[in-house]
């Protein structure tokens, strides 16, 4: 992360900006920066399709931003789901890049290593609301999740 992300990420706090401490959402950041590098490197592609990829790219963040604010573990659980969807959908499009030779393999090992580590953290982290939900554990409405007091390893699914 850079210097700036850090300033403003850290701005004008308040507890429905609290996904902003979230290693997912920084790291879904991070993604999303990575792939707009890679398309800024492409120009044989259309309009479409470079919207397309940018856009699955946005959403892994997006949805994890308006997951934790809804504030309810079922809907947190379905807006981590779609980031995990978006998540696939990017994949799919970048390595059919590499898959075409519009990307170099090691371009898409960077990418793959970034998107890898966020995947397995967004699963396990739904995992854990899911866990929470089946046994009927008391989920605090007040934005206090376990990734804030534990973290979550990037090694398992």
């Amino acid at each position: 992360m850079d210097e700036r992300f850090e300033k403003y990420s850290n701005r004008n706090r308040n507890i429905n900006r609290g996904y902003r401490k979230l290693e997912v959402w920084k790291e879904a950041i991070e993604l999303y920066r990575f792939v707009k590098s890679i398309l800024a490197n492409i120009k044989s592609i259309s309009f479409k399709v470079h919207a397309q990829i940018e856009d699955s790219a946005l959403s892994i963040s997006s949805n994890i931003a308006e997951g934790y604010c809804r504030r309810y573990i079922k809907e947190n659980i379905q807006f981590l789901n779609i980031s995990l969807s978006s998540m696939g959908e990017n994949y799919s499009q970048v390595f059919a890049f590499m898959n075409a030779n519009i990307i170099d393999d090691k371009i898409f090992k960077e990418y793959d290593d970034l998107h890898y580590k966020l995947e397995n953290k967004l699963i396990k982290l739904n995992r854990s609301y899911i866990e929470k939900l089946k046994s009927n554990e008391e989920w605090e409405n007040d934005y206090k999740i376990k990734e804030l007091l534990t973290g979550y390893s990037s090694d398992s699914t």
